[in-house]
């Protein structure tokens, strides 16, 4: 009886257009939920306006946010551990 190998381990090639580099910034996030997925709706709102431009809308499942929530507090960690803490600005919420 001989072992079998394991499967060779797959890398992933990401592809970043030009455009997708450039980034976007974003100054407040909508979060809407179902049972099923999280939509995310990143925005950008002009200091005294009423009106904000949805930017980017990002549709995930429960487990894959689960996983982003994780890696965005060990970011948030490794950055206040380097930099020093964020001063959340309790009076004013751009996230909702």
């Amino acid at each position: 009886m001989s072992e079998e190998a394991p499967p060779p381990e797959v890398q992933l090639q990401i592809v970043l257009d030009e455009q997708v580099a450039n980034g976007l910034y974003c100054n407040m996030a909508l979060i809407n939920l179902s049972e099923t997925e999280f939509t995310l709706d990143f925005l950008f709102i002009q200091p005294q306006q009423n009106r904000a431009k949805v930017l980017s809308r990002i549709i995930t499942s429960p487990k894959h946010m689960k996983r982003l929530l994780a890696t965005f507090k060990d970011s948030l960690a490794r950055y206040e551990a380097k930099y020093g803490p964020i001063e959340a600005d309790e009076g004013h919420s751009s996230l909702h």
